[in-house]
């Protein structure tokens, strides 16, 4: 990624670390890394959070983390495109296999019962969270279309670095950099 576009990103990241650092001792509390991270627009599972957390605890002082070792993770899980949200074509599709009759709708019974039993459960907070922003207050169901749209407000971490690269495609390149062979590997290095 281009040193801008990074610079970018670790602002970014550094911004919403902040908000939650409430002592201002560039550390936030463990139990606070999935908000955060939530905060960013990314999406981890559970297992991912786990995976996280275990990478930026720091060891001296259980149970808190660092800026700088939340940072470096973070940074290389956006340049390796690791937790992007789903696409909307992707909810959209997901959302119409639950709603078979095609009304357009999901009822919030049936959405709070997909999420507490199926595939990888929610806690009773998610979807309590959740349903505060999804459900309609007049007709007690879930507008997917929506809902979907509400979604989509923030992919700006994985926008940044895609920003980066097309700067650096569109910039006058040096001679190096201009063979397609060199370019070509570069792209596929995940340096892109």
């Amino acid at each position: 990624m281009a040193e801008e576009g990074k610079n970018e990103l670790e602002k970014r990241i550094i911004e919403v670390f902040d908000a939650f650092d409430h002592a201002g001792e560039k550390t936030v509390d463990v139990r606070e890394v999935g908000t955060l991270i939530r905060s960013l627009g990314c999406c981890p599972s559970e297992l991912d959070l786990q995976e996280i957390i275990a990478e930026v605890e720091d060891k001296e002082a259980s149970g808190s983390v660092t800026l700088e070792k939340f940072l470096q993770c973070m940074v290389r899980l956006v340049e390796e495109n690791k937790l992007q949200p789903a696409e909307p074509e992707e909810l959209l599709k997901a959302f119409q296999m639950l709603d078979p009759e095609k009304r357009g709708y999901i009822t919030k019974e049936e959405m709070t019962k997909y999420m507490l039993e199926e595939g990888e459960p929610f806690t009773q907070e998610e979807v309590d969270e959740m349903m505060g922003v999804a459900v309609d207050s007049e007709t007690g169901n879930i507008p997917y279309e929506y809902y979907i749209n509400q979604l989509m407000v923030s992919k700006e971490l994985y926008q940044l670095k895609r920003d980066a690269v097309e700067k650096v495609e569109a910039r006058p390149s040096r001679k190096s950099f201009r063979d397609p062979l060199l370019r070509r590997s570069i792209q596929g290095s995940g340096t892109f």
